[in-house]
């Protein structure tokens, strides 16, 4: 499968909630999705947006009483009220611009309120209560979740995805060799702008529930800052060079896949989504010249149960 996969965490305010504090840039995060999409319509290259649930309610209370959490203080950010009155924890609209876009893209889960599967706060409870929110909330108005993105990548409880009928979700990014290394930062950098590793061609595959495992090949912000100043003045941008390796890679040969990721609040400064223009100008004209496929994760899910009658299932839980 020549294929190249996009996918997106989208979860505005939602993705620092549970961190000291909220960070300036979030605040911008609406403008960025939109141009985000307007991008991806521009090379008509669609991807899979993986929506933190929450965002798709009108308004809520802020207590969400009954819903089980990792910690008793876990919504005491959440601002309650209404969407057109705080922005930033509600789409108001934005989930409804992904679904009208000229590029095919699918909407995916984010959990509910962004918790970490893998966090052994996590119980089996609390990820039964996020998974069935997420479902219910977004089949309320109109969608159907078929692909998981795990908050921070902290994958955990993946039965109970399957008992819910998720079919994908993206799973971690193969090690590399400077994974393991003391001056892991550093290392990073000098493979990005000397060594020029390329990243990694993955290969989905179905875990033990029945999932079809999609790992990451390579995260669009490796590095930001004063460092991507520096190297930006001697070198071009290390991570566009490397994402066209990948695309390049995946072109020229059917044994996997390239999935590139990132957070619609990653994008901060002009320059961001100039690295992404230019990505996506290279991919579409791999794909024009049909060398290679631009597939949502739902659909790389789809062609394999296709391919795999062993991998087909029934639900075994509400949707």
């Amino acid at each position: 499968m020549n294929a190249v996969v996009l996918s997106l965490d989208a979860e505005l305010a939602w993705g620092y909630h549970d961190l000291s504090e909220v960070p300036e840039h979030v605040e911008s995060a609406r403008t960025s999705w939109s141009r985000l999409l307007a991008l991806f319509d521009e090379f008509d290259v669609p991807a899979t947006w993986a929506v933190v649930g929450h965002l798709f309610l009108d308004s809520c209370d802020g207590e969400h009483t009954g819903h089980v959490a990792p910690t008793d203080d876990w919504f005491d950010r959440d601002p309650s009220g209404v969407a057109e009155r705080h922005p930033l924890w509600f789409a108001d609209g934005l989930i409804e611009d992904i679904a009208n876009a000229k590029a095919n893209h699918e909407i995916g889960c984010h959990t509910f309120s962004h918790v970490e599967y893998g966090d052994e706060r996590t119980t089996r409870e609390v990820a039964v209560a996020e998974t069935r929110a997420s479902l219910e909330i977004a089949d309320d108005t109109g969608y159907d979740l078929e692909s998981f993105v795990f908050p921070r990548n902290n994958i955990g409880h993946r039965d109970v995805l399957a008992a819910y009928g998720f079919t994908c979700y993206r799973g971690t990014r193969p090690e590399l060799w400077y994974d393991e290394t003391r001056l892991q930062s550093l290392a990073k950098v000098i493979d990005l702008a000397v060594s020029r590793t390329s990243p990694p061609l993955v290969t989905p595959e179905t875990d033990e529930y029945g999932l079809i495992n999609i790992p990451a090949s390579m995260f669009l912000f490796g590095y930001e800052g004063r460092v991507r100043t520096l190297t930006e003045r001697i070198w071009d941008d290390p991570l566009i060079r490397s994402a066209k390796r990948g695309i390049d890679r995946a072109a020229a040969t059917d044994e996997g896949i390239f999935h590139l990721w990132m957070h619609p609040n990653n994008f901060t400064e002009e320059r961001d989504f100039e690295r992404l223009r230019i990505v996506l100008e290279h991919l579409a004209k791999r794909r024009d010249e049909a060398r290679v496929q631009v597939l949502t994760m739902g659909e790389v899910a789809d062609q394999l149960r296709e391919t795999d009658p062993a991998t087909t299932r029934t639900p075994i839980g509400p949707r």
